[in-house]
């Protein structure tokens, strides 16, 4: 379909809609920015409960695949966020707390935000977990140097499907919906944030 000529009647629905799209692309993030959940992890309670909820997700995920258990055993540090929420009108976003870990031991907290601009519509609310396998990959994530580029995609979680995947320079990242469904979430563009404990 041609709609570049400017006399054709598409092409001034085509620039207007355009426009309506970069003038409330603002106004759009400023409203998910000001929606965004209390942070669990700003009080002890708060740390407890997601540190509760990071275990409750591990053992979802090991229920699902128990071949994650390697993945578990043997990374340097991982982290789990075990509740992300995506919703998308027009400008969709993400959000998550995680708990990072190493050696298996908990060393602090991380934020997980996303965003997309696009015609999208609907939510989903899913569980993800990311493997370090050397020391660099797990330093740049806690000096906050680590994002995941736009065309990124995590494995779904299924049974046996982590013994037929490999880390991806030093990352290796899982994901499923909240309940142990299967479900492949599009990672691309994911910032994080880090708190040492």
């Amino acid at each position: 379909m041609q709609i570049q000529s400017k006399n054709n009647p598409l092409y001034k629905k085509y620039i207007d809609l355009t426009l309506l799209l970069i003038i409330s692309t603002p106004f759009l993030l400023t409203a998910c920015t000001a929606t965004l959940p209390h942070r669990l992890q700003s009080t002890p309670e708060g740390r407890q409960s997601l540190e509760y909820s990071a275990d409750t997700a591990k053992i979802e995920f090991l229920t699902a695949d128990p071949d994650l258990k390697h993945y578990f055993d043997n990374s340097i540090g991982y982290v789990i966020f075990p509740s992300i929420g995506k919703g998308a009108v027009v400008v969709g976003g993400a959000y998550g707390e995680g708990i990072v870990y190493e050696n298996a031991s908990v060393i602090g907290y991380a934020d997980l935000a996303q965003a997309t601009i696009g015609f999208q519509l609907g939510g989903q609310s899913f569980r993800e977990v990311i493997f370090f396998n050397d020391k660099s990959a797990l330093g740049d994530f806690e000096q906050e140097k680590f994002k995941f580029s736009a065309n990124a995609s995590a494995v779904a979680v299924t049974a046996g499907i982590s013994a037929a995947s490999d880390y991806h320079d030093g990352v290796a990242v899982f994901t499923m919906a909240k309940g142990g469904l299967m479900y492949e979430a599009s990672i691309g563009g994911q910032k994080f944030s880090y708190q040492p404990k």
